[in-house]
């Protein structure tokens, strides 16, 4: 059988790759904060210029909006390496959260925890990428701590995405993304261990990838609302290296549709450089996806992104960001998909590495928070002054409509001097309504509850 291979993004826009996937075998110093920075009152929305900011700008209820019109010019400043400075947390220290909030630690000496999900029997599934393992964390309702921590499963390939099928009270199974397959294991609520072995569902998903500037290697999984498709998330395996010649980057940069069983695989949008999660918002069944987008291009480029996703949509990497702004490495590639380039939603500041992302479904916090975006900000390591290194909301209208708005709601990951203690990963909404969030800077999971009147 003949088979053509067509580059992720025209394979989007022409077919959808067909019904089936056909696979190819000036470092700076840890900086402190910018004297020249105003705080920032809690409240005040940034537009513009001042919504650029970074970390010393950041405080739990700052609110910013970007648009495409204030995007500089590609290298209007250095590319820098300026990775987290990491250091133990100091004595302490806790993550800042808004007025009527409470932080607290609800578990530590953790390893490299990632995305956490909480089951329907309100246990909370940790993937411990680094350990290629999955632990479950068991609290009584409401309860400050988990009363039994338990390996669910071992042996597995840099696990990150977690999901239980079918929906509803009493799922059959949970599905693991490794970074090259998906599995799933038999389950029935209220197993601490994996009852069997894991059967492999997809197992040629393109995986790997732990470089600066590109080599993603998280995959991230989510059904559809009716249970009779699976996505999973795919980052690409390059900065934005051509995927016209570079056949390692044939199906990344894309998020993949799957029946539950793992047939029919296509390419459902494309040009997305590293969707890390993906969530469905309740209520409308639109799937949305947070991102990070390409570095290299200065300190303000590109911004990271959280966007809804359209079916066949295809979203500019490599050759366009932001929707008709060409990359200037790859000035003369594929002028006809200019027009199709679809803008995100809600732009973020750049580089911050925006991470796993979840809807709030709880009713503990206010009303104003039930429906929001939470999305987990790993933190920059390409921009002079770092930025990220927080959890955000993202309001969202009923209708699927985002005003392109964040705002910071978690903070304070960070010493005075601007070294990293902390660095957000997953979040969830815990059964009690209590928003959970892991950190594989600490190593542990916070816990934030409304308290306030």
């Amino acid at each position: 059988m003949k088979i053509v291979f067509l580059i992720p993004a025209v394979a989007a826009l022409v077919g959808m790759a067909g019904p089936y996937l056909h696979h190819q075998t000036a470092a700076v110093k840890p900086q402190t904060a910018d004297a020249r920075v105003v705080p920032v009152p809690v409240g005040l929305l940034l537009t513009g210029q001042d919504a650029l900011g970074d970390w010393s700008t950041d405080m739990p209820g700052v609110r910013r909006k970007l648009t495409v019109d204030m995007l500089p010019p590609p290298h209007d400043t250095p590319s820098v390496d300026n990775g987290a400075h990491m250091v133990p947390r100091p004595e302490g220290a806790m993550p800042k959260a808004p007025a009527g909030f409470e932080v607290s630690l609800f578990a530590d000496n953790l390893s490299n925890p990632r995305k956490i999900v909480t089951a329907p029997n309100g246990d909370v599934f940790v993937a411990e990428s680094g350990a290629n393992r999955i632990k479950i964390l068991r609290a009584a309702r409401g309860g400050a701590h988990p009363e039994t921590i338990s390996v669910y499963a071992e042996d597995l390939s840099q696990p990150f995405g977690i999901a239980f099928y079918p929906s509803g009270p009493s799922p059959k199974y949970v599905y693991v993304a490794n970074t090259g397959s998906v599995v799933r294991f038999a389950y029935t609520n209220g197993d601490l261990k994996a009852t069997g072995q894991a059967k492999t569902i997809v197992p040629d998903i393109p995986g790997g990838g732990r470089l600066r500037g590109g080599g993603h290697w998280t995959r991230d999984i989510a059904f559809s609302p009716d249970d009779t498709k699976m996505f999973v998330s795919v980052g690409s395996h390059s900065n934005h290296d051509d995927a016209d010649t570079h056949p390692e980057e044939f199906h990344r940069a894309d998020i993949l549709e799957y029946s539950p069983e793992g047939t029919g695989g296509r390419v459902f949008a494309s040009g997305i450089r590293n969707p890390v999660g993906i969530a469905f918002q309740p209520g409308t069944g639109q799937l949305w996806t947070s991102v990070n987008e390409r570095d290299t291009l200065g300190d303000y480029l590109v911004p990271d992104y959280i966007t809804r996703v359209q079916p066949g949509g295809f979203y500019g990497w490599p050759w366009y960001y932001m929707g008709k702004h060409q990359d200037p490495d790859l000035p003369d590639a594929h002028p006809n998909l200019k027009e199709r380039v679809i803008t995100p939603d809600v732009l973020l500041q750049s580089h911050m590495a925006s991470l796993a992302l979840t809807f709030y479904t709880g009713r503990q916090f206010p009303v104003r928070y039930r429906g929001m975006i939470f999305a987990a900000e790993h933190g920059s390591w390409n921009r002079a002054h770092r930025a990220g290194y927080k959890v955000i909301c993202v309001p969202v209208g009923k209708n699927g409509a985002a005003t392109g708005e964040f705002d910071d709601f978690l903070t304070g990951f960070l010493t005075s001097d601007g070294d990293v203690w902390g660095r957000p990963v997953g979040v969830t909404t815990a059964q009690d309504g209590s928003l959970l969030v892991s950190d594989d800077g600490s190593n542990s999971i916070w816990r934030v509850r409304y308290v306030g009147k």
